[in-house]
């Protein structure tokens, strides 16, 4: 959900922070997926939460949700125009994770305070 704010950062997060939001859009930044696959993309995510945050993401006009009528009923998810300006952003998320996921550790020395 939007939440307009003088500082841009919490506005950006209100539309794309959650646990998978970022994650969902990244998967669809290479085109329109099924429900079952953005699920098998995300084994941890649960069902009742992925539809939550597809439907938030829909609501706020990032993503876009097209229902085939068909039996079963074949549901795909694409990111919208207003959706895939959010691109630059995702990169440099992802970016800055793989830098980050290689970053050498602090080491605790003896005098330190205990690390966790």
């Amino acid at each position: 959900m939007l939440v307009l704010s003088p500082c841009p950062v919490t506005t950006t997060l209100s539309v794309i922070g959650g646990k998978w939001k970022p994650v969902i859009m990244w998967i669809l930044k290479d085109g329109k997926k099924r429900f079952g696959r953005i699920k098998g993309m995300i084994p941890s995510v649960t069902q009742k939460m992925l539809t939550q945050q597809l439907r938030e993401l829909e609501d706020d006009g990032i993503i876009h949700r097209e229902v085939y009528a068909v039996v079963p009923p074949r549901v795909e998810y694409n990111l919208t125009e207003y959706g895939l300006t959010l691109l630059p952003v995702l990169k440099a998320m992802a970016e800055w994770g793989e830098s980050h996921r290689y970053r050498p550790q602090p080491s605790c020395a003896a005098d330190a305070v205990q690390c966790w």
